[in-house]
C-alpha cells in the first residue's frame, strides 16, 4: 500500500520529522528560508498533508491548488497564517501545537522583562563597546521587579505561567485583561481581571500574551503607550502587529515608558534600519520564545500526530477546527 504524500515546510526537529518519515511519503523543504509562495503552491499540489509553520500562508489559491489536501498540521501554536474558514469550507483538518511550548514562552517573556528593566543588552553592548572604566553610581539604573505591579493582556495558558513566575518569584501584584475571566488566576495567584485603561495605567510591567486577530492587532497604539506610566516597560512574545511598532519607537524615544522587550516585530524579520533598532532602551529577539530542545520536540511530536491522524482519518489530537472529520 502507497504512502500518502506529504509537504513539510522547513526540517523540524527529528522528534517529530522521523515519525512522519516512516508513515508518510515526506518531502521536506531543505533550506533555511520558507518556501516562497509559488514553490509551496506547487509543492503541495498533489500532497494530502501540509506541515505548515507560522511564515507559510495558507490561503483559498492555495487550498484550491491541492485538492487532495486532507490535513494542515501547523508547527505552533498561533495558526493565523491559516486560513481556518477556508480549511473547513473544503473539510481540511487544521492542527496546531498547544501546551507544547507554554513554560518556554512565559521564561522567555519574563526573560525580555529583566533584560529590558535591567539593561541587560545595554550593559553587554557598553562592555564590549569598551565604554566600562569604572563603577558608576548613576550609571545604568533600571526599574526593579520585586513587588512591582504585573498587567497581563491575555491570560491563556502562556498569561497564566507568566503570571505564576511574577506572582510566586517576585511577588507581583497581577493585573489581567482578557475577554473571559480566569478563575484559576483568580484563585491562585490572586489576580485582578481590570479594563484596559486601568492595567495600562497601574501597570510597571505590561506584557502580551493574546492571541492575533482583529480585535488585537494594533491593539498596543499610541494612545495605549500613553496611558503607560514614564516607567513602564513593555514586552511582546506574542504576535507583532498587536503593537503599532512607530508608535512604540515614538513612545521610547520620548520617554513616554522607560523600555520594552520584543521577541516579535511586525515585519518580521525587522528591517535593519528599522527607527526602534537605534534605541538604546529595546530589546530585540528573533521569535525565539519557544526555541528550548525540549519545548521544540514536543511541537515536532503533536505537529507529526496532527498530521499523522489527519491523514489517518481519525481526529487531530490538537484540532483547531474539530468539527471537520478527517478523512481516511
Amino acid at each position: 500500500m502507497s504512502k500518502p504524500k506529504v509537504f513539510v515546510s522547513r526540517v523540524i526537529p527529528s522528534a517529530g520529522l522521523d515519525r512522519i518519515r516512516e508513515y508518510c511519503d515526506a518531502e521536506v523543504w531543505p533550506e533555511q528560508m520558507p518556501p516562497p509562495y509559488e514553490v509551496l503552491k506547487a509543492k503541495i499540489a498533489d500532497k494530502q498533508g501540509l506541515l505548515a509553520l507560522l511564515t507559510d500562508q495558507v490561503d483559498p489559491e492555495l487550498l484550491d491548488a491541492a485538492p487532495d489536501l486532507r490535513v494542515v498540521s501547523n508547527y505552533a501554536v498561533g495558526f493565523d497564517n491559516v486560513d481556518v474558514p477556508a480549511c473547513t469550507a473544503r473539510g481540511v483538518a487544521v492542527g496546531n501545537t498547544p501546551g507544547a511550548l507554554t513554560d518556554a514562552t512565559a521564561d522567555f517573556a519574563f526573560a525580555l522583562l529583566c533584560a529590558a528593566a535591567r539593561h541587560v543588552a545595554a550593559g553587554d553592548r557598553y562592555v564590549r563597546d569598551g565604554n566600562w572604566k569604572t563603577w558608576e553610581p548613576r550609571g545604568h539604573r533600571g526599574v526593579e521587579l520585586f513587588g512591582a505591579t504585573i498587567g497581563i493582556i491575555g491570560m491563556g495558558r502562556i498569561g497564566y505561567a507568566m503570571a505564576y513566575r511574577c506572582a510566586r518569584g517576585f511577588d507581583m501584584k497581577v493585573l489581567y485583561h482578557d475577554q473571559y475571566r480566569s478563575e484559576k488566576a483568580e484563585t491562585d495567584l490572586g489576580a485582578q481581571a481590570v479594563d484596559m485603561d486601568t492595567l495600562l495605567r497601574e501597570s510597571d510591567f505590561v506584557t502580551v500574551h493574546c492571541d492575533l486577530n482583529e480585535s488585537t492587532v494594533g491593539l498596543m497604539n499610541a494612545d495605549a503607550f500613553r496611558k503607560m506610566k514614564k516607567t513602564a516597560v513593555f514586552i511582546n512574545d506574542a504576535r507583532g502587529p498587536v503593537h503599532d511598532q512607530r508608535a512604540l519607537y515614538e513612545a521610547l524615544r520620548d520617554g513616554e515608558i522607560f523600555a520594552a522587550g520584543l521577541d516579535v516585530t511586525d515585519p518580521e524579520p525587522i528591517a535593519m534600519d528599522a527607527p526602534l533598532l537605534t534605541l538604546p532602551n529595546v530589546v530585540v529577539c528573533p521569535h525565539i520564545a519557544s526555541a528550548t530542545f525540549a519545548a521544540r520536540n514536543r511541537m515536532a511530536e503533536i505537529a507529526a500526530q496532527n498530521l499523522i491522524a489527519g491523514l489517518k482519518g481519525d481526529p487531530l489530537p490538537a484540532p483547531v477546527n474539530p468539527e471537520v472529520k478527517p478523512r481516511a
